[in-house]
């Protein structure tokens, strides 16, 4: 029998939030329910609201989460009532072309559940193949990673997106390591992760940028060793000036805007590295001149997910926290409920919060 909760729906293209209540189906064939626990309000989930993704309308919001297993379907074997999970949105499937070349973090066919929860009779589209801004959710099994279960709901469901997309720029796509000098542009929740990814990997010199003296301040608790608010000075000579005239050996785009990206291009030293995890509109173009790219070498890359493993990084980062060297509390400005997402969502567009987690 179906499950009757309340969860978060986004019904209409830019409209409030509403809470409602759906139906959960028991899980079937390699599928898991989720008592979720906590679940983060991240900008994608304001995306989903604004109908920014797609128009497959209405949609479960949520997606940043933890919580335990319910119930597990029939063939699932690496996971069992009670087991406390982090969900994800790159369940691999292990036979694309990408899983067989032994890159499954860049797998193109990755799992969701195969039945569809409903609101008032029609299928609901869950935000990343997830939908945890609700009491109960369903998954596919490799969306739900175990790990150790002393860390606490509120944060360990970051990990699930925002803290492993920056983290992942820093440490997999960037692979900053012991020495390195980084500047991360944008100090939202992303690029915080980034600076702290960039600590835990070595770098000896961390820049953030913003404009916002209040993200500066943040980042400097996440490890950031100069700060620049762009809104004064110019970003690019202010970072080659840290640099003794060279520029960083990584430099991370966690915004999604030409004007940062090309920022970045410019701040790296000769052979140096450009990440971008920021989600850029998609009628964003950038324009760089072409001998520029050739003569400075090093590389351009895109970070999606942070070029995480779920399997791999989740429990290492969560034994990371509970032994005091990953600082995740941080990143949690308030624990809210259901009905407080639409608020939260205003204040994260204020930059009031670095992370709004619904408590359920």
């Amino acid at each position: 029998m179906a499950h009757q909760v309340k969860g978060v729906i986004a019904g209409k293209k830019g409209e409030p939030v509403s809470i409602e209540m759906i139906e959960v189906p028991n899980p079937g064939p390699g599928e898991v329910l989720i008592d979720v626990k906590a679940c983060g309000v991240c900008h994608t989930d304001l995306h989903y609201r604004e109908g920014a993704i797609n128009d497959d309308f209405p949609f479960l919001l949520g997606h940043e989460a933890a919580g335990f297993v319910e119930e597990v379907g029939e063939g699932v074997d690496d996971l069992a009532s009670g087991d406390f999970v982090i969900l994800n949105w790159r369940a691999v499937c292990g036979h694309c072309r990408s899983c067989r070349r032994g890159r499954p973090w860049n797998c193109f066919a990755t799992h969701n559940a195969t039945q569809k929860m409903k609101f008032d009779g029609k299928e609901l589209s869950p935000a990343l193949g997830i939908g945890a801004f609700a009491e109960k959710t369903l998954v596919a099994a490799g969306q739900a990673t175990k790990v150790n279960p002393e860390a606490k709901p509120e944060v360990a469901g970051l990990i699930g997106c925002g803290v492993m997309a920056g983290l992942g720029a820093a440490m997999n796509t960037g692979q900053v390591s012991r020495g390195d000098s980084v500047a991360v542009f944008g100090c939202g929740g992303v690029g915080d992760a980034a600076i702290e990814g960039s600590r835990l990997a070595g770098a000896h010199t961390i820049i953030a940028v913003d404009i916002d003296p209040t993200k500066l301040e943040w980042a400097k608790k996440f490890g950031a060793t100069h700060v620049i608010d762009s809104s004064k000075v110019d970003p690019v000579d202010a970072i080659r000036e840290i640099t003794d005239g060279n520029g960083v050996d990584v430099a991370i785009e966690a915004i999604g805007l030409p004007v940062t990206y090309e920022q970045a291009f410019y701040s790296r030293d000769l052979a140096g590295t450009v990440v971008l995890v920021g989600v850029p509109n998609p009628e964003m173009k950038i324009e760089l001149p072409m001998i520029e790219i050739f003569g400075r070498g090093g590389t351009l890359k895109s970070s999606w997910y942070g070029d995480c493993l779920p399997s791999r990084d989740f429990p290492m980062l969560i034994d990371l926290y509970l032994q005091g060297r990953l600082e995740l509390d941080l990143f949690v400005s308030e624990t809210i409920s259901l009905n407080e997402v639409e608020e939260a969502f205003h204040k994260m567009e204020r930059g009031e919060v670095l992370r709004s987690v619904v408590i359920l």
